[in-house]
């Protein structure tokens, strides 16, 4: 229709009419999905089948986790040798199902790749007493179970902790370190207080509020119950614009395309399930405002230290700049806050890796579809080579494959994994707090344990005698994050026309055409309510940021709260140089005499570890290339993937500690037959070779292993 024509204004209301009614619709089936999701036993939002293997809630701790198996497709059949899967859902405010929502999901990739796939997810209602401890010692017990049924596979389970699921697969793994694979952290804070000014307002939250009393509180309004609505609800917070107007807007201006995402999306961010109290307090406690995990600070209830230097399988962390809830800081601060330099890692013996995504949002790193076929494809894919790597920090790269790429058949897909070597400055580069800021968190976590102990024995007592388990359950269902969905169901008498509405609407469907000027005039409306929302934002933040800045900076509630001048943390940093000192000792005393020990195999690793020296990069070629060798062998011969990762570590750490010693030492390793030994340096040369051309450094170690192993060298050799 021609934007001059007088009938453009009946066109675009008719639309904007139509429009209206069936965005009514979509919030009536939201609201119906709601009250179905209520009723069910065991809600959740996964696309796939499921088994279920162990429940919880029959444990001597009962717990109201559960553990079930995902079968593969029909007609796919999965290689036994392959590690199984663990993708683990948070328990953060909503239901489970998030890390399989759609074919393109971490369950998804994992599947597709061949690996056994097991699902960790949660009941709505927390089972009575049921503390964090219980739910660690229940998730041991299902990665025990886990590795029982596959007794055959090359690898201990590879864990994928969401979000929440990050935090608390960490805890498990520090106090069960013999049970865990790689555990990928997708979105998971472990370091709390870590964050840029201006930016990440959430960790000002618990200081601006007092502290945790207002955990405590809302425990006790519940019955002892956390309502998960107000996780949500603090969510929703960060982003008003988006909350208040673009995610409504959106489904409204595209109601005919986006009432499929929308209502699947809903499904699970409308159905907030609960915790125990005393779970929730000490989250509160412990991660939110006191940041007791990443600094060593926490331990079980019989005083085991739950130490993350304890976790000698890898980890791997996922996390993106345009995350709002966990950004890279909190994501990643952790490694600075027990480690003082890389290399201290190494000896250690930790392998860290991580990658940073742009611009894809916190929900997005374990939703988004494009995230799963790229990142988590690659992670699934590559999990094996992770495994092997050498200890240190590493950043994962991941690129397209070019058409000149080198030895592209090494390559599985359309992206090359790569894994460069990084210092602990690629950390501190993504920024973080000051001295002064970290006194400043400090002050806040003893302001919050004053306040926190004042309510309990002021108002507590009160609050408890008070609130009856009916009032609880109607405040629950009186929460707005909750009565916005019901208010919108087929039991409101108001709503009950919709449906029919709605279906004579699609009937005769009149949509707006493109270049009608009031359509143009409503998108740029939105545009400013928009803008004018996030301007209001940024306005809440930076009140926010400049409360909790002076407050928490004032000298005098510092010394009030015990923080003298030199006290904050003196003892901590002095804990940390001990352990490194005896952690490097007990590394150099284990090693001394092992330099001459081995044989073939040990030879062929050294000599590799020796040659990659100079970059210490590893990209997905090189282990194509070792994965093929070993392919040639009989399945008896092979040397099977934990005994070649604790080959790789050990020569690793000898070459490490003494290059030339490790280097004189490989004739002593090569006690073979002629044919053995050019057998040998093949494989050296084909390994090393699988990512391509060697740099001249490269090139030349080549040479000096190629006379250790054949007592020749080519007329290039360049090292004496």
């Amino acid at each position: 229709m021609p934007p001059n024509s007088p009938d453009f204004v009946t066109e675009y209301w008719t639309d904007a009419f139509q429009r209206w009614v069936l965005t009514l619709d979509a919030l009536r089936q939201r609201g119906n999905t709601y009250f179905e999701r209520r009723s069910a036993i065991a809600p959740h939002v996964l696309a796939f089948d499921a088994e279920l293997v162990l429940d919880g809630r029959t444990f001597e701790r009962p717990v109201n986790y559960v553990l079930a198996y995902i079968p593969p497709a029909e007609g796919v059949s999965l290689d036994p040798a392959k590690r199984p899967f663990v993708i683990v859902d948070p328990r953060a405010g909503h239901g489970p199902g998030i890390g399989g929502m759609k074919q393109d999901s971490e369950i998804g990739v994992a599947r597709a790749a061949g690996h056994p796939c097991y699902f960790v997810g949660f009941l709505p209602e927390p089972m009575p007493a049921q503390t964090i401890e219980d739910v660690c010692r229940a998730e041991a017990r299902f990665l025990e179970e886990v590795a029982r049924r596959h007794p055959e596979a090359e690898g201990k389970p590879a864990i994928i902790g969401n979000c929440q699921a990050g935090w608390q697969m960490m805890i498990t793994a520090a106090l069960h370190p013999e049970l865990c694979g790689p555990i990928v952290l997708a979105g998971s804070p472990l370091s709390y207080w870590a964050g840029v000014r201006g930016k990440n307002p959430l960790r000002y939250l618990g200081g601006v509020l007092g502290g945790t009393w207002l955990t405590a509180l809302a425990g006790d309004v519940g019955k002892g119950k956390f309502d998960g609505a107000n996780l949500v609800a603090n969510f929703e917070a960060l982003n008003p614009a988006n909350t208040l107007w673009e995610k409504p807007y959106g489904v409204y201006s595209k109601i005919d395309t986006e009432t499929g995402r929308f209502l699947d999306f809903e499904t699970w961010w409308g159905s907030p399930v609960l915790l125990n109290a005393e779970e929730m307090q000490w989250i509160a406690d412990n991660l939110f405002v006191g940041n007791k995990l990443a600094t060593g600070r926490l331990h079980t209830a019989d005083g085991t230290a739950i130490d993350l230097r304890n976790i000698k399988s890898p980890i791997i962390v996922f996390s993106s700049w345009g995350d709002n809830i966990t950004p890279p800081q909190q994501a990643l601060g952790w490694i600075l806050d027990l480690y003082a330099d890389e290399d201290e890692i190494a000896e250690n013996g930790q392998t860290i890796v991580y990658t940073t995504h742009q611009t894809i949002g916190h929900l997005g790193i374990f939703v988004s579809g494009k995230v799963a076929i790229r990142e988590h494809a690659e992670f699934a894919g590559c999990m094996d080579m992770i495994d092997l790597v050498p200890p240190g920090l590493y950043e994962a790269v991941i690129t397209e494959v070019a058409a000149d790429t080198e030895n592209a058949s090494l390559i599985d897909g359309r992206y090359l994994f790569r894994l460069e070597p990084r210092t602990l400055d690629a950390i501190r580069a993504l920024g973080g707090n000051s001295a002064e800021d970290e006194r400043r968190f400090e002050t806040a976590a003893r302001v919050s344990e004053i306040n926190l102990g004042l309510y309990r024995a002021v108002a507590q007592p009160a609050v408890r005698a008070m609130v009856s388990e009916e009032a609880a359950s109607s405040s629950r269902d009186l929460h707005p994050n909750r009565l916005r969905f019901a208010a919108f169901s087929d039991r409101n008498p108001l709503i009950e026309p919709i449906k029919k509405m709605a279906e004579s609407v699609r009937k005769d469907r009149a949509r707006v055409s493109r270049d009608n000027p009031l359509l143009a005039a409503e998108t740029i409306t939105s545009s400013w309510i928009s803008a004018w929302l996030e301007s209001c934002r940024l306005v809440r933040d930076t009140m926010t940021e400049t409360a909790f800045v002076t407050a928490y900076g004032s000298p005098m509630l510092q010394a009030a709260v015990g923080l003298g001048a030199t006290a904050a943390g003196t003892r901590p940093d002095i804990e940390r140089e001990l352990a490194r000192e005896a952690t490097a000792t007990r590394c150099r005393t284990g090693l001394e005499g092992r330099f001459e020990e081995g044989g073939l195999p040990e030879a062929v690793v050294r000599a590799l570890v020796y040659i990659r020296a100079t970059t210490g990069s590893v990209d997905e070629r090189g282990f194509g290339a070792l994965q093929a060798i070993r392919a040639l062998r009989p399945a008896s011969e092979r040397l099977h993937l934990p005994k070649l990762k604790t080959l790789i570590r050990e020569q690793y750490l000898l070459v490490r500690l003494d290059e030339e010693r490790a280097l004189r030492a490989l004739p002593s390793l090569l006690q073979a037959t002629d044919e053995d030994r050019r057998a040998a340096f093949d494989i050296v040369r084909r390994i090393a070779g699988g990512k391509g051309a060697l740099s001249e450094a490269e090139a030349r170690r080549l040479n000096r292993v190629q006379t250790l192993f054949l007592g020749t060298a080519p007329l290039a050799e360049a090292v004496a």
